[in-house]
């Protein structure tokens, strides 16, 4: 969910260090310095008694779909990318500030369409080379040529014009038009000299060959498809190397299994699909040596609509529902939504009311319908605007058109959410009052249906960066896919001009208050044309053992999330508790799992066939 795609997310930065979504960049971070007091620096790696190594287990209720950053898109994946690669630029835990990552500063020319990034000169990858500006001048042009690269995060590269390295250490993009999220390019970047073999970028899942080369706080030392990822401490980050010698994060497909494991300390940690319903979390207050993190989230929770699918030539597939194609009919179902009662009777208070698509978390864009504007729970105003569309009730009491046809949907729900389930029979109560009948379709895997623009409507969310424009940029014409039933960018084959116009015109602005105004439009245009209903901001509620785990730090690290956040702080930093050390030999059960940074190891549901085609990753995906 999510979150889907590139990890998206994008961020600026600049000589004239551009203020941007999350305020001015910091460059005062130096190259592998050890800050005493800083949560975000680990002191030196404690030994532990038995001599043994240090292991973190992570419960997931989400499967990798991809070990390629050119292809992952959901959550669970780009939060693994985060651990094996670094990023050009990082977001401060405290307040999403950017800070330096493999660049240790950049500045920008006079017209803003030249950015010069000065690559750090102690990252080095695992296999003992250094890494340059050549390895980010590759990755970005890799992008930018080729179609399967641009899978993921290709937003980000469209609007440049050229990348070179001038040297080891320089980094020269040259842009087409300005563009504000210079300092928020999310994308990992790769080693030339591994990936520069690889033939089909479209195909290639990065999981051929382990230890997988990489320079993060991270090594990936092995994997099993729906079964585990494993990441060892690399002891030569810059940073500083993690606390934990070994993560692993582990699949489950049953979230009470997960919570038990947690209970029997068979896992530290538990981050639910992609919170723990309001039963788990309160069932473990009260749980010996057990902490609930219960903090506003960076997600949001949304009813989408299938308004048709097509390619980017205008080729129409799938077979979505004619009838939302009709905005009042769109408008119609989404009055006859009770969020209040959701939020209530659902998430039980883990979440405020949803109204514009960016979470109040992000201040700066986030948005809220006025009073003349908003699609407030009103099944009567709902009932009439259905009959202006000529969707009549009949003598039984059921909506039909003018072919006489019932008015029947179906909707895409995610089999391990149980927000999905429970919120599908209260839409099926709500609608089946207006005469509207309601499939819910619970699916193992969502990514074929929804891929083929074969459901009428679907439960959506993704989780939303400091910087907005990847989020945002799932809904412009540039993001349908290039041929029918192909994996694209595109969230529901959205595409309104005017919607793009506002994105391009905010991707070309710097100035921070004017950039925001212009997001907060798109958000307005987005809510108006009813495509999606946002339904929800979902809390942040997840579990650790606090006899496993000492410290970690949450993002914010006043009060935030732990699990899917915007940088690796949390795994990073993670503390074992005195004692504590765990065996992940088996790539399974540790007794004394902890939270860190060492190796990710993610069970996904049963099963060991590669993925011929990458899951869809919507309500608990990419970041």
């Amino acid at each position: 969910m999510v979150t889907r795609f590139p990890p998206r997310s994008s961020r600026p930065r600049g000589r004239l260090r551009i203020l941007l979504a999350s305020g001015a960049a910091s460059l005062a971070l130096a190259a592998g310095s050890v800050v005493p007091g800083n949560p975000l620096v680990p002191a030196p790696q404690e030994a532990h008694a038995d001599g043994g190594g240090s292991t973190l287990t992570v419960a997931v209720a989400q499967s990798v779909d991809s070990l390629s950053p050119f292809l992952a898109q959901r959550l669970v994946s780009t939060s693994v990318h985060r651990l094996m690669y670094d990023y050009l630029t990082n977001y401060d835990a405290k307040d999403n500030r950017t800070i330096p990552g493999l660049a240790t500063k950049w500045e920008t020319s006079a017209d803003k369409l030249t950015w010069t990034y000065t690559i750090r000169s102690d990252s080095k990858w695992s296999d003992g080379q250094k890494a340059t500006a050549e390895d980010a001048a590759w990755t970005f042009n890799t992008m930018m040529t080729d179609e399967g690269a641009a899978t993921s995060n290709g937003s980000f590269v469209s609007n440049f014009k050229k990348v070179t390295a001038t040297g080891p250490d320089k980094l020269v993009v040259e842009l087409k038009q300005p563009q504000a999220t210079m300092t928020a390019l999310d994308v990992p970047i790769v080693p030339k000299h591994v990936w520069e073999r690889v033939g089909d970028f479209s195909k290639f899942n990065n999981d051929t060959k382990f230890p997988i080369v990489g320079n993060g706080p991270f090594i990936l030392t092995d994997y099993k498809v729906d079964s585990y990822v494993k990441l060892k401490a690399n002891k030569d980050f810059w940073r500083g190397a993690p606390k934990f010698d070994e993560l692993v994060f582990r699949y489950y497909k049953d979230q009470d299994a997960a919570v038990a494991a947690l209970r029997k300390g068979e896992v530290s940690f538990v981050a639910g699909s992609p919170s723990l319903t309001p039963a788990q979390a309160e069932s473990l207050k009260s749980a010996d040596n057990i902490k609930v993190n219960d903090a506003p989230g960076r997600r949001f929770y949304a009813l989408a609509t299938n308004p048709g699918a097509r390619t980017k030539d205008g080729k129409k597939f799938g077979d979505g529902h004619a009838a939302l194609q009709d905005q009042k009919v769109r408008q119609a179902l989404f009055m006859a939504v009770d969020r209040t009662a959701i939020i209530d009777k659902v998430f039980q208070g883990h979440a405020i009311e949803g109204e514009g698509y960016i979470p109040p978390r992000y201040d700066s864009y986030f948005w809220k319908p006025s009073a003349e504007q908003k699609l407030a729970y009103d099944p009567a105003k709902a009932a009439a605007l259905l009959d202006e569309a000529g969707y009549r009730k009949n003598g039984a009491g059921k909506r039909t058109g003018k072919d006489g046809k019932p008015l029947d949907f179906r909707i895409l729900c995610h089999a391990t959410d149980p927000n999905d389930k429970a919120i599908g029979k209260y839409l099926q109560e709500w609608w089946g009052e207006l005469g509207i009948g309601l499939k819910v379709d619970c699916l193992d895997n969502v990514s074929d249906p929804w891929y083929a623009g074969e459901y009428d409507l679907a439960f959506d969310g993704w989780s939303v960066n400091p910087d907005p424009d990847f989020v945002m940029s799932i809904h412009t014409c540039a993001a349908l896919p290039a041929k029918a039933k192909e994996s694209a960018a595109t969230d529901n084959f959205i595409c309104d001009k005017q919607y793009d116009a506002l994105y391009a015109k905010q991707l070309a602005e710097y100035d921070p208050a004017k950039r925001a105004d212009l997001v907060k439009q798109m958000e307005s245009r987005l809510y108006d044309l009813g495509y999606m209903n946002v339904m929800a901001y979902p809390n942040a509620v997840e579990a650790y053992r606090t006899d496993q785990i000492k410290s970690i730090t949450t993002m914010p690290s006043a009060a935030g999330n732990i699990y899917g956040q915007d940088g690796y702080w949390s795994w990073w930093s993670a503390v074992p508790a005195a004692g504590a050390s765990g065996d992940s030999s088996d790539g399974g059960g540790s007794t004394g799992v902890l939270i860190g940074v060492g190796v990710a190891v993610v069970v996904l549901a049963g099963g060991g066939l590669l993925f011929a085609m990458r899951r869809r990753s919507t309500a608990e995906d990419r970041e």
